[in-house]
């Protein structure tokens, strides 16, 4: 098998709770792969229950490379993913073995499979004097700077940093990587959100509020992990601002809320195959690395 840029892959995409990772377990499977989660979650280490992280069981039944990368009160970027995912495909292919990219965080996917080229990391006293800023007044530098915002999630203090940190430039490459192929799982509306609700609600009965108070203690409340998705709606019951009804209520909007910007972001992507059952999906991509492989042999 070729190694390196020629190297058979697959990535599987969607929505949050759409199935991606059942689906990449089975072509894993199938095919003698390993997965590369490509989630700016579960990179973080303790951050088990409230990410979705695949489960222990799940991880022995295929390898799974890039989860608990580091710890929650460390920074990463998809410039660092798009490094160590590159070496995973190269360790992975060394060992004869197909690398399956797996993940909602388009991001991450996009700068793997497009060869995104990344800018050297910012001056921290400037990203300090950012973090000081207030919304208006980075919504003020970014109309001063004339930086496009068309695609940016202006609600994203994170994105919008960044945004002002680059100019707006957008690093991307068009042309993606030779023998790839990128498949997504689309559900209906009213399907996922029957799955999130019940994902939630697991999540809750599984001990997610006890994670939430050990992240806490161990690693406040000011670090950029714990600005995800169902962290901040636990610290307002832990508060006392919000009842443990309305905190799960408010988790299940905030992962619908994130499931429609992961819904945008690969909207904008025409290499993507969807499919709506899962097991097209991954006879659909079976055959195309079993086809890119009898084609090098």
């Amino acid at each position: 098998m070729a190694v390196g840029i020629d190297t058979p892959l697959v990535a599987i995409v969607g929505e949050t709770a759409s199935g991606k990772t059942a689906a990449g377990i089975q072509v894993a499977q199938k095919l003698g792969g390993e997965i590369i989660c490509a989630d700016s979650r579960t990179v973080y280490k303790h951050m088990d229950i409230g990410t979705a992280k695949p489960t222990l069981v799940e991880q022995k039944l295929v390898p799974h490379h890039l989860i608990d990368v580091v710890e929650p009160n460390e920074r990463f970027s998809a410039a660092e993913f798009k490094r160590l995912a590159e070496k995973c495909i190269q360790d992975i292919t060394t060992r004869h073995k197909i690398p399956i990219i797996v993940g909602g965080t388009g991001l991450y996917v996009d700068s793997l499979l497009y060869n995104f080229q990344f800018k050297d990391k910012p001056s921290e006293q400037f990203r300090q004097k950012l973090l000081q800023m207030n919304s208006e007044e980075l919504t003020t530098l970014l109309n001063t700077k004339n930086i496009d915002q068309s695609a940016l999630n202006t609600k994203n203090r994170r994105h919008v940093i960044r945004a002002i940190e680059t100019n707006g430039q957008r690093l991307h490459n068009t042309k993606l990587r030779r023998n790839t192929l990128i498949v997504g799982l689309k559900l209906e509306r009213e399907v996922l959100q029957e799955r999130v609700e019940k994902r939630v609600a697991k999540m809750f009965e599984e001990g997610f509020i006890d994670e939430v108070k050990n992240l806490a203690k161990f690693y406040g409340w000011e670090n950029e992990s714990m600005s995800g998705i169902g962290y901040r709606v636990v610290k307002d019951y832990l508060e006392g601002r919000a009842t443990l009804e309305e905190a799960q209520a408010a988790f299940v909007r905030r992962d619908l809320s994130l499931a429609k910007r992961q819904r945008t972001w690969f909207k904008r992507n025409k290499n993507i195959h969807w499919f709506e059952e899962s097991s097209e999906l991954i006879d659909f991509a079976v055959t195309f690395i079993q086809d890119q492989i009898s084609g090098v042999q």
